[in-house]
């Protein structure tokens, strides 16, 4: 995981110099008989991914979801008229059954990849799972390097200061007009997030996310890293997560979706990096998948291994060659926003955006500071094939959370931008809810700065969730197209949008006058690309409350309305 920096420690865990000869023979000895044993992958020391042939025989039907899926899924389906396919269908439990009778423990189960991940150091039992029928046959791929190092964030001086309204987080929230979604009553509010992480260390008792636990609005939670863990023991860089998205410190810090409900899902292991963690990815998304969350938030991302036979390689960013890269392509399919960090290599040898944000379906989000430049780490795009990455940009650099003790505290990376984005998308899907999970996504690329003119650095870069939430309202019209333009919103606060209705024309001439007639704002718009809008935001802010006429003028026609500014 990328977005966690690295040290030497172990996890409150000591592995002895026996344990490392252990392993170190155990694989020597495996290797040795490489050309005997046919699991298809080892992920990680004496972890081993096992995928079935077929999904013949199942107990469950696609007529009846409701066997596998919840009835929340299932309405996310219908809703957005996704069909309930194979892929949903579990994996056949008498093979699993089976599999677990060789004395071998699985991990995680994959309906998506037809695969589960065991844990076991008997190449014996290794042999009798590989001969079982309905397994399939591929060679061995064994683990040559063994690595264990603890990741940790770089966390900033802590912020003691207040500020207005938000707090100190004020600017992450109003640099995409995400305030005006708050002061519309737009706060997440039954929209479910899953977010998948590395540790929620502490998520119980932190002051700052006492609102979650005392409204019942953490829905559950799971470690598909070590089920026997200590879930709220482990690292703290999914709380971090969370507060940027859930927050609440009066004086200090707002969170960007206060009100949504939070799964929290453990799939990073802290202590290593090694596939097997892609995996552990997977089955988290399913979880959601079947539990029927509206949002994936994962702040992880994969490029480089402790094992260098596992590393990816830019090639591998064409949204088609990693599994964890398909696997979150599969979720956007069933009707889930997939909210990825663009990853923080851009100042690297690596350098490029990581897996999954090479994803096509999903939002990369990489990283700006509070000025809306480029944060240097901020993973840098296109994919391998020529996609723009990564698709938006939010605040990264001195994004404001809450650090390992539950202090306010300024933190740094993409795995902060991304959060930002998660929870205003679930404002703006409250505001909309009969818009597709693909809308909601449409909506906020097109509301970005650069939308006309993306970039490697930027994508199609900084969203207005103000513009995304009228782009999805507007879709819902059918304008008049007697009028040659509509103005929204009316009342106004910040700015307003004009949408062209008839044939665009290539200039336009705005006034915008007070009650008495006094010109207050004069400008002249060039239109460019086909866009059929145009935002006028610039010192509409400031403007005292009351009405105001606004003229529009073109080659062949002239438009006026009244505005009432709030």
């Amino acid at each position: 995981m990328k977005q966690i920096l690295c040290e030497i420690t172990i996890h409150n865990t000591k592995i002895s110099v026996l344990r490392y000869v252990q392993f170190f023979l155990l694989l020597l000895f495996i290797s040795g008989r490489c050309f005997i044993l046919k699991a298809q992958e080892e992920t990680a020391p004496g972890k081993y991914r096992i995928v079935f042939t077929d999904k013949a025989n199942s107990p469950f039907s696609t007529d009846r979801p409701e066997e596998f899926l919840s009835a929340k899924a299932i309405v996310r389906r219908q809703k957005q008229n996704i069909p309930v396919d194979e892929r949903d269908i579990p994996v056949n439990p008498f093979y699993i059954k089976e599999v677990t009778s060789t004395g071998a423990r699985i991990l995680t189960v994959s309906k998506w990849f037809n695969a589960v991940t065991i844990e076991n150091t008997d190449p014996a039992v290794l042999r009798h799972i590989m001969a079982l029928p309905f397994v399939r046959q591929d060679s061995l791929k064994t683990i040559s390097f063994c690595h264990y190092k603890n990741k940790e964030l770089v966390i900033e001086d802590i912020l003691k200061t207040t500020a207005v309204d938000y707090g100190a987080s004020f600017r992450q929230i109003v640099i995409h007009n995400g305030d005006q979604l708050h002061n519309a009553g737009y706060t997440g509010e039954g929209i479910q997030i899953a977010i998948l992480d590395a540790g929620f260390y502490h998520a119980d008792v932190y002051d700052a996310l006492s609102d979650l636990w005392n409204e019942n609005r953490i829905y559950g939670y799971r470690d598909f890293v070590n089920p026997y863990s200590s879930f709220f023991s482990e690292h703290y860089h999914g709380t971090a997560v969370l507060s940027v998205l859930a927050g609440i410190m009066p004086g200090y810090l707002a969170g960007s979706a206060p009100d949504a409900g939070y799964w929290l899902l453990r799939s990073e292991d802290g202590t290593s990096e090694y596939i097997i963690e892609e995996d552990n990815w997977i089955a988290a998304a399913e979880y959601a998948d079947s539990a029927g969350v509206d949002i994936i938030n994962t702040s992880l991302g994969y490029s480089v291994f402790h094992d260098p036979a596992q590393n990816h390689s830019y090639d591998d960013m064409n949204g088609n060659s990693t599994r964890i890269t398909v696997a979150a392509d599969i979720a956007a399919s069933k009707g889930i926003l997939v909210v990825v960090s663009a990853g923080n290599e851009g100042n690297g040898t690596w350098r490029y955006i990581t897996a999954p944000a090479d994803a096509d379906s999903i939002l990369a989000v990489g990283a700006i500071d509070s000025l809306k430049f480029i944060a240097g780490f901020s993973g840098r795009g296109p994919a391998s094939d020529g996609r723009i990455k990564p698709d938006v940009c939010a605040m990264g650099v001195r994004t404001f959370s809450i650090n390992a003790y539950g202090i306010p505290a300024r933190l740094n990376g993409t795995s902060f931008s991304a959060p930002v984005i998660t929870g205003l998308a679930a404002c703006l899907w409250q505001a909309n809810p009969e818009a597709s999970a693909m809308e909601i996504r449409t909506a906020i690329i097109e509301s970005a700065d650069r939308f006309s003119n993306p970039d490697t650095l930027y994508g199609y870069g900084i969203p207005d969730f103000s513009l995304a939430n009228i782009l999805l309202k507007r879709r819902k019209l059918s304008p008049d197209q007697s009028v040659p333009v509509t103005l929204f919103p009316n009342p106004f606060s910040a700015g307003i949008y004009i949408w062209l209705n008839t044939e665009i024309p290539s200039e336009i001439t705005l006034t915008l006058c007070d009650a008495s007639g006094k010109v207050i704002y004069s400008a002249e718009h060039k239109t460019e690309n086909g866009e059929d809008y145009i935002r006028v935001f610039e010192g509409l802010s400031h403007l005292v409350h009351g009405i105001y006429i606004i003229r529009i003028t073109s080659d062949n026609w002239q438009y006026s309305a009244r505005l009432l500014k709030l």
